[in-house]
């Protein structure tokens, strides 16, 4: 029996029930579901608890694929920008109906040169309005005094654009810095053949810049989570996060070092292989190696490289699966080996909610996740005609304003989504570059 299922802004699913009754066609045009996501793409990966029987049903939502914005609802929401992909089109749109529902201004043309809706206008940009509370603002201005020598942290993008995904890492990461009771029942969630407690996170690590036991350069992690594990050593849990990057370069100038340590770390397949090499996935690369060298010079006895991105952002999604091919199996009972796994980022957030911090998890959800919302967006522009005779989550543009109901009562590992209002604009700019 093939069921087609109609997304709506109060529709709530439950999974175990839905499976249990109804076969589900797993093609493009139907809904997925985030522990489908969980790519195990060869032995060296740790399983996740998605893959279990016995975990949590996680009924996440997510779009079956990236709506298409074209340039005529670029243009009249302000988002238009000529070097964008499908994927970072819509989501740099997202990030602007995010500002406009907050009261966010966005930057004018004086300050940056050209405009564009999804940088913020310099005064909400210094009281901290790219931060999802006052609490992670504190912490990322905090980080960014107290950084590592020598630490890539571009101010800019960090304060100023919301499309990036430096200021994503510290609303993601945040409010579990700020928390580690909160930040152990997430990672005992995502990982718990790994962590049994998180001691402490840090942000833009390295555990030797330019240091010649590692790699001789600047390479770092978005993130550092310091753990225990279940049979009680300390760890490390080393994070690449993505948003709207696709992985697809620039590359990091070629070191005499990485040829030796891509033989030293004893990590692939093939060392010699130029898809190493490739923008793809050259900088996963380096980190993984980074994080086997963290283990093989005593940083921490044990760790764990994970990637994280958007599930609509399939170049991401495919350069860690094509990365995660490259590397050989590793025994289940060596715990010198730092294995790699990759998470979407709706997994990583359902994992908040059902930790018991709904309200982080909405919030980051509504900022970078609700792609339904750009989905009624744009067809608000392209066919309101077509729309005012059928019912629709959002209807024709108007002023933003909180129109949502209240949501239903929630349980553990249940999201229900509500769709918002939106709102206008006009211009844009092509010249932006390619981080975000």
């Amino acid at each position: 029996m093939i069921v087609r299922l109609e997304l709506r802004a109060d529709h709530r699913i439950d999974r175990v029930r839905l499976f249990a009754s109804i076969s589900l066609h797993q093609s493009s045009n139907h809904p997925r579901f985030i522990n489908a996501d969980i790519q195990m793409q060869n032995d060296s990966t740790t399983p996740s608890p998605a893959d279990r029987p016995s975990s949590v049903a996680r009924t996440f939502r997510q779009l079956s694929r990236t709506p298409f914005v074209n340039d005529a609802v670029a243009k009249y929401y302000d988002s238009h920008c000529l070097i964008d992909s499908r994927f970072r089109r819509a989501a740099r749109l997202l990030q602007i109906l995010w500002m406009r529902d907050q009261g966010i201004p966005n930057a004018a043309v004086d300050e940056r040169g050209a405009h564009l809706g999804s940088y913020l206008r310099a005064d909400a940009a210094e009281s901290g309005r790219n931060f999802i509370s006052p609490q992670v603002h504190l912490l990322a201005l905090r980080e960014l005094l107290l950084r590592e020598e020598d630490a890539a942290i571009d101010e800019d993008r960090l304060i100023t654009n919301t499309l990036s995904s430096m200021p994503l890492v510290f609303n993601a990461f945040g409010p579990l810095a700020l928390d580690t009771k909160l930040a152990t029942a997430v990672f005992r969630q995502l990982l718990p053949e790994f962590v049994h407690s998180v001691e402490r996170i840090a942000f833009e690590h390295s555990p030797g810049r330019r240091d010649e036991r590692f790699l001789a350069d600047r390479s770092a992690f978005d993130v550092a989570i310091h753990i225990t594990t279940p049979e009680g050593e300390a760890g490390i849990v080393y994070a690449e996060v993505k948003y709207s990057e696709e992985l697809a370069g620039p590359v990091a100038r070629w070191r005499e070092r990485y040829d030796q340590a891509l033989k030293e770390v004893r990590l692939y397949k093939d060392p010699e292989t130029a898809l190493l090499r490739s923008p793809p996935i050259e900088q996963l690369m380096r980190e993984h190696m980074l994080a086997q060298l963290s283990v093989d010079h005593g940083i921490t006895p044990r760790a764990m490289f994970i990637g994280i991105a958007p599930r609509l952002n399939r170049r991401a999604g495919a350069a860690f699966r094509v990365y995660a091919n490259e590397l050989v199996p590793v025994a289940n009972d060596d715990s010198t080996r730092v294995r790699f796994q990759h998470f979407t980022l709706e997994m990583f957030i359902d994992a908040i909610d059902v930790a018991g911090d709904q309200e982080t998890a909405d919030q980051l959800w509504k900022r970078y996740c609700d792609f339904q919302r750009v989905y009624d967006a744009a067809l608000a522009v392209i066919a309101p005609r077509a729309m005012s005779g059928e019912p629709s989550s959002s209807g024709t543009p108007e002023p933003v304003g909180d129109t949502q109901r209240k949501p239903a009562a929630r349980r553990a590992g249940s999201r229900s989504r509500r769709t918002q209002t939106n709102g206008q604009a006009g211009v844009s700019d092509p010249a932006e570059v390619s981080h975000g």
